[in-house]
């Protein structure tokens, strides 16, 4: 199967409104939602959450010019760092934004279900679950340098910044600060 633009960008309509559903759901099925605060201070949550604001733009950010502002042909092009090639690039952003989305949607379930087992296996599920998202925000990084380096178009640095607006959230707050401060 030929992975296009059209792929990803399916892929991504139906996901991304399966994690806002999942979160909704999710919430709404606790007892106490505060539980999935963890350890965060509740002096640290307007701040959390504005970088829930900022990571989504970001997402949306190379979104847009991945799939709907540069020419298809063009993002075809796009190799990791490492690589030389002029195709794949939707192959590589599908498996990118994958990483991001699937696992976002299942961290909330993954979590109840710690709090409910409070094993250390469990445990585990939700940490490699972050860490997933983390690698596919890394990806989507390195898609974007890529991009840049290559000069691709006149403006490759918006992509860069989304990616890193991303990892603020993604990376920094989910990846290695719930991780360290949630009571497990």
């Amino acid at each position: 199967m030929e992975i296009t633009r059209e792929t990803v960008r399916l892929a991504l309509y139906i996901f991304g409104p399966l994690i806002l559903a999942s979160y909704v759901f999710g919430i709404y099925r606790m007892d106490d939602p505060n539980q999935l605060w963890g350890g965060i201070p509740e002096s640290w949550r307007p701040l959390n959450v504005a970088c829930m604001f900022v990571s989504a733009a970001g997402f949306f950010i190379m979104f847009w010019f991945f799939l709907y502002h540069w020419d298809t042909s063009v993002v075809e092009s796009i190799q990791w760092p490492w690589m030389e090639g002029n195709s794949g690039g939707h192959t590589r952003l599908l498996i990118s934004f994958m990483l991001v989305t699937i696992p976002s949607m299942l961290w909330l379930e993954l979590t109840a279900y710690h709090i409910s087992s409070g094993t250390t296996f469990s445990q585990w599920l939700v940490i490699g679950n972050l860490w997933l998202v983390c690698l596919g925000n890394i990806l989507l990084g390195l898609l974007a340098f890529n991009a840049h380096q290559q000069e691709i178009a006149s403006d490759t640095i918006w992509p860069l910044i989304g990616a890193l607006m991303l990892s603020f959230q993604v990376i920094g707050n989910d990846g290695i600060i719930w991780v360290i401060k949630y009571p497990w």
